[in-house]
């Protein structure tokens, strides 16, 4: 990762954000790894390494949805937390390795496919560092506390199959790219309205009060109910296929009111 990266990935995310006919994302990595982490001699290297560094920390960082002054986060932290503001499922396709900012970048995903021998580490421990790249959201909805702590603290490297046994990742598998198409291809067989709605709810409710949860819940189907694409999922049921719309916002704090 070197700030041309960063800002590529940013970018992806922010021009992906929008697109209502977007169905899926995979994050993959070419050639032996998926990523190994922020390149450091080239962040402190080349160019100017101060300004780098309040590039990546400064917030907001320009890619957010909201307006300025109300996006959460800085380019760092949006290279990972962005993939989480696009309402159409993002996988991860895992392999050879996947260090520091590399495994914060997974972690927005809504799903992680690796190898068995994928070798994943939250390495900032080895240059007395914190992962900043969203990981205190995103970690806590998958392990334990004690579990992120750990892993932490210690920055040590573990397998696919301890990830997958850790829940850092979905499941392990022999070829990740081919499992990420397969589920890719089985979602998008599903309405994009409550795809899109699933995704926000479950992010939205996961720590939140059981209250707002229970309410958010018949919001949601409120505005799904009797929708186009509420319809067409319901008729290929019965051998009727309809094609689905593109994809409608759903709005977790609406104001309740009858579908009908």
């Amino acid at each position: 990762l070197d700030m041309k990266m960063f800002e590529a990935i940013a970018g992806a995310a922010a021009m992906l954000r929008d697109d209502t006919t977007l169905r899926g994302i995979i994050i993959s990595g070419e050639g032996r790894a998926f990523c190994t982490g922020l390149d450091v001699k080239s962040v402190a290297l080349k160019g100017n390494p101060i300004k780098s560094v309040e590039r990546l920390l400064e917030r907001p960082s320009g890619y957010g949805r909201y307006p300025e002054a109300t996006s959460l986060g800085n380019l760092a932290q949006d290279v990972g937390y962005l993939w989480r503001d696009i309402p159409v499922p993002v996988i991860a396709s895992l392999h050879g390795m996947c260090f520091g900012g590399g495994m914060q970048i997974a972690l927005g995903a809504d799903f992680r496919f690796a190898t068995p021998d994928c070798k994943m580490s939250i390495m900032e421990a080895k240059w007395g560092l914190i992962p900043d790249m969203s990981a205190s959201v995103t970690l806590r909805e998958l392990v334990r506390i004690d579990v992120a702590k750990e892993l932490t603290m210690t920055g040590r490297v573990i397998t696919g199959t301890e990830a997958a046994d850790l829940g850092l990742i979905t499941r392990c598998v022999e070829d990740p790219m081919a499992e990420s198409v397969k589920v890719a291809k089985e979602i998008a067989s599903r309405s994009p309205d409550s795809v899109a709605a699933a995704k926000e709810l479950y992010q939205e409710t996961w720590v939140a009060p059981e209250e707002f949860c229970l309410k958010a819940e018949t919001v949601v189907q409120r505005q799904l109910l009797a929708s186009w694409n509420q319809m067409a999922a319901s008729g290929r049921n019965f051998g009727v296929k309809m094609p689905y719309s593109r994809r409608k916002d759903i709005e977790l704090t609406k104001q309740e009111t009858h579908p009908f």
